[in-house]
């Protein structure tokens, strides 16, 4: 990343999030994680590494996060989104 007041342009920023949402979104899964997720942290709330606050904190925002990205890119197929990736990481 770079410091604070570098110039940097927005297609730079918006092919770097295009390459990384092309990355996850093919590669993992992502439309499963928000289930894996769940079900793992559920196995680790049982647990007393589960019982500190901190962590179920983390676990629950973990998962709001993954969700928010899931249903963002819920609407569109994976050849949409595929589309869209080669578009812009050739514009």
């Amino acid at each position: 990343m770079t410091k604070e007041n570098e110039k940097t342009s927005e297609t730079a920023v918006m092919t770097a999030m295009a390459k990384f949402l092309s990355d996850i979104w093919f590669v993992d899964e992502i439309r499963d994680q928000p289930e894996h997720l769940a079900e793992i942290f559920d196995a680790i709330l049982v647990t007393e590494t589960g019982d500190h606050q901190d962590l179920r904190i983390k676990m629950i925002s973990c998962i709001r996060t993954i969700k928010t990205l899931v249903k963002a890119l819920e609407p569109f197929s994976d050849i949409e989104i595929k589309t869209a990736y080669q578009k812009m990481m050739n514009a």
